[in-house]
């Protein structure tokens, strides 16, 4: 199989579909915060969003999720504006926290806590419990209850994902208002990719404001793993942060050393364009499961950006005029390459190395 052949990171999304959302989601952004000086971090926190989550994110519904996400972005900017706001005379209060106001945010946070397991039904908390405060493990679970541990393990993994969202729809004190939104968290909450689908989540989340809202927490819950990682560059001992950690990152795959090298080299010369033509940015690097094993890197800054992408791609381009392997040398190194620039805005590269396999 050649590398054209080969799928893209999520069946019937590519890099380039969501490099494409960046117009309509500036005009969402601009809509909702006109010049503020952080609108355009918004829009690539956006997109960066969009594209960790894709592998949630059936086919059709890219521009849903995009306009959920940006509204979810541009919502708790505000709300960390408004805290600070609120909490701006503290600034210099070295005293101690006021002690009953933080005994009621305990007592509301324990409150919240019993509703949600109180909603579970007998089993699904008693097996709960068992496992997380008296440390039964899953094979005595499953020879009590004639299951086995992988079943057990599942029912766990269930439980945990609709307990987080009887905890959440508790602690805001909001009631679903239709039949469809619980089902909707829970498969967020749980990473379901497959119920996500059938209860068309991402449909929903358009349609319901309070899902939309709630969707946050779940989702970016999700994107906390240890399979992935983000580094701030913003000078030469990042580089090298960012092309060991990414090579570290890397060896947990089939990777041959030639490979590792491979993603070593092109992590390297991004973030070499990030120092030299924005000053600083970010790399996020991460490990893929679907739909096959690899590895992904997303290096984004809001430098200048390329006027002219085609030729920056062009043999025989570098962006250094030496021996610099350039744009063009990184998209031959890695298996899928994508970019998005505008000049004044920034530029987003997005690349990923597959694990060889049989017919390729």
């Amino acid at each position: 199989m050649s590398a054209a052949e080969r799928p893209g990171p999520v069946p019937g999304h590519t890099a380039e579909d969501v490099a494409g959302l960046l117009p309509m989601v500036r005009r969402i952004v601009g809509a909702r915060v006109g010049g503020h000086p952080a609108a355009e971090d918004l829009v690539q926190e956006t997109l960066t969003r969009v594209l960790a989550a894709s592998s949630t994110i059936e086919p059709g519904m890219l521009e849903p999720y995009a306009i959920v996400t940006a509204r979810n972005v541009v919502a708790s900017m505000w709300r960390d504006a408004d805290r600070k706001r609120r909490n701006q005379h503290r600034a210099l209060d070295l005293s101690t926290p006021d002690a009953p106001e933080t005994q009621v945010v305990l007592d509301e946070e324990q409150s919240a806590m019993a509703t949600a397991l109180a909603r579970l039904t007998d089993r699904e908390r008693r097996t709960l419990l068992d496992h997380e405060v008296t440390g039964t493990d899953t094979r005595t679970l499953a020879a009590r209850e004639g299951s086995t541990a992988g079943a057990v393990a599942a029912q766990l993994n269930r439980t945990r994902a609709r307990l987080r969202v009887e905890y959440l729809l508790a602690v805001e004190k909001v009631e679903p208002p239709t039949d469809r939104c619980r089902p909707v968290l829970i498969a967020l909450s749980g990473g379901d990719q497959r119920r996500q689908r059938e209860v068309q989540a991402a449909q929903h989340l358009l349609e319901c404001e309070p899902c939309a809202r709630l969707s946050q927490p779940l989702l970016e819950r999700g994107q906390q793993r240890d399979d992935s990682l983000r580094i701030a560059i913003s000078g030469d001992p990042d580089i090298v942060s960012a092309r060991v950690a990414a090579r570290e990152l890397a060896g947990r795959l089939a990777f041959g050393p030639t490979d590792l090298t491979v993603v070593a080299t092109a992590v390297s010369e991004v973030c070499r364009n990030i120092v030299r033509f924005a000053g600083s940015g970010e790399v996020v690097v991460e490990l893929l499961e679907t739909p096959r094993r690899g590895i992904q890197v997303v290096a984004r800054d809001g430098g200048p950006g390329i006027p002219d992408v085609e030729r920056a791609l062009g043999d025989g381009f570098s962006t250094y005029g030496g021996l610099g392997l350039g744009l063009p040398g990184v998209r031959r190194l890695m298996d899928e390459f994508a970019i998005a620039s505008e000049p004044g805005h920034g530029t987003t590269v997005t690349m990923t190395k597959w694990e060889r396999t049989n017919d390729g």
